[in-house]
């Protein structure tokens, strides 16, 4: 084995293992990409070792600069996808001023990926607390003692910041702060992307259509 951190190109052998799992060609022949990603999805939390909803979430700052971070889907209907987060840190302003987003799906294990852009929108008040109320009472306290992607001195400054939280919080439930909430990606265009044998990719991309979704098949 090679010390290089580059893995070498695959060789035929390597192609030949991998190639059941991604040659159902019916999978591609859906007319809707919510049932497909729900699938992957599924597929996904039974082979991923951890996070199966990890999702790099891309935005734009004011001026122009791209800034990509990895979040977890929290909700996906045929509304969109939704995920948490504080309203005061770099993502959440990035997204009041510019309310587009790209996200991106990588699911190692089975060799696929999935593509999403769109525009974005805050999730209703009562998604938000009701998601909120559903994490761990140590994250609801994190939530409150923390302001997100602000500068920090030290770590031991945020752990007296979540001691005074537990003592704020002593006895009641921690609610949700007001700056603490959600958004929902509007996708637009959806994009599955499965590996296949000597990059001869399969590539199957939605396009928002009126109530529906135009299905174009891309070149890999």
């Amino acid at each position: 084995m090679s010390d290089h951190p580059i893995p070498p190109t695959p060789t035929a052998e390597d192609y030949a293992a991998q190639l059941a799992a991604n040659a159902d060609e019916a999978q591609f022949e859906r007319d809707a990409p919510l049932p497909l990603f729900l699938e992957w999805m599924a597929d996904a939390r039974r082979s991923e070792p951890n996070d199966s909803n990890a999702m790099a979430l891309a935005t734009v700052d004011d001026g122009g600069l791209p800034d990509c971070r990895m979040v977890l889907l929290k909700g996906v209907d045929e509304r969109g996808f939704a995920f948490y987060s504080n309203q005061g840190s770099a993502k959440g302003g990035q997204l009041t001023g510019q309310p587009k987003a790209a996200l991106l799906f990588h699911w190692k294990s089975l060799r696929r990926q999935v593509r999403v852009r769109g525009a974005v929108e805050p999730v209703s008040t009562a998604e938000a607390d009701a998601y909120f109320a559903s994490r761990a009472r140590e994250s609801r306290i994190g939530a409150w003692a923390s302001t997100q992607s602000r500068p920090l001195d030290s770590r031991e400054t945020l752990e007296a910041a979540v001691r005074e939280a537990e003592a704020r919080f002593e006895g009641a439930e921690p609610p949700r702060p007001d700056y603490w909430t959600g958004w929902r990606v509007i996708p637009e265009q959806i994009e599955f992307w499965r590996d296949r044998a000597f990059r001869l990719h399969d590539r199957l991309r939605f396009d928002r259509d009126g109530e529906g979704w135009r299905r174009t098949r891309l070149y890999p």
